[in-house]
Order: structure tokens, then C-alpha cells, then sequence
């Protein structure tokens, strides 16, 4: 079975091992990005189904990035789930105008983070709008 293909990009150690091992069990390849200076072209070379994306990043941030993705004709389409520790309104705001395909606020459940990535790598967000999952926290 060809396991689906995640470019997490997320700057975090333990953050990043978990979301890999959460993945992992769902039946996905993650790979790992920890530079936002170098995650568009992580983005372009690799193709994933979708990209996981902290808002916070040394180098470049998610919003800088998620615009730049947004902009390029041969990456627009790939689906983005934003992560951030900081869950304001404003926060998930600036990533849905920005071309967010969802929105994750940490802490999240294991399960919130697998059905998020499920819905916006499969058929996209329920009609075409951005999901916002702010969930309690881990489960």
C-alpha cells in the first residue's frame, strides 16, 4: 500500500516527532520541514497532498508562506493546514484570508488532527470554505 504524503513544516522537536507519530498510525508519510526560509521550496520539490504549517517559524513565518504558496500558479491548489499555539480570532483570520485550507489551534486531539488532515487532502473543505478545529486540547 503507497502510504499519502505530508510536508509538515513545523520548527518544534516534540511537536513535530508527535504530529509524525500520530500520522504515522494513520497511515501517512510525513515529512518534516523546520525552516520557513526553505519550506517553499520543500513545497515545490516534493508535492505533497497537503502541507501542515506553523504559523510561527524561524526564517520565514506560516502567513508569509502560505501567501507565497497561494500566489504560485503550480502550488496554489495544495491543501494547508495552519497550526499555531496562538488560537486568537485574529490568528485564524489572517490565515483563512491568507488561503488557509484549515486551522488547527495547539493543543489539539490526535483524532481532531488525522480528520483534519482527512478532509482538506481528500475532497477539500466542505464547500471549498476553510475548517476551523480548535478543539479542547489532547484527549
Amino acid at each position: 500500500m503507497v502510504q499519502r504524503q505530508v510536508l509538515l513544516i513545523e520548527d518544534e522537536p516534540h511537536i513535530a516527532e508527535a504530529i509524525r507519530f500520530i500520522l504515522g498510525r494513520a497511515g501517512w508519510q510525513v515529512m518534516l520541514e523546520t525552516n520557513g526560509g526553505e519550506a517553499l521550496a520543500r513545497i515545490a520539490g516534493l508535492r505533497p497532498e497537503a502541507v501542515i504549517l506553523d504559523l510561527m517559524l524561524p526564517g520565514r513565518s506560516g502567513l508569509e508562506i502560505l501567501t507565497d504558496l497561494r500566489a504560485d500558479p503550480r502550488l496554489a491548489a495544495t491543501p494547508v493546514l495552519m497550526l499555531t499555539a496562538r488560537g486568537q480570532a485574529r490568528d485564524r483570520e489572517a490565515a483563512g484570508q491568507a488561503g488557509a485550507t484549515a486551522f488547527l489551534a495547539k493543543p489539539f486531539a490526535n483524532a481532531d488532527l488525522v480528520a483534519a488532515l482527512a478532509a482538506i487532502a481528500g475532497t477539500g473543505a466542505p464547500n471549498g470554505a476553510a475548517v476551523a478545529i480548535t478543539g479542547p486540547g489532547p484527549r
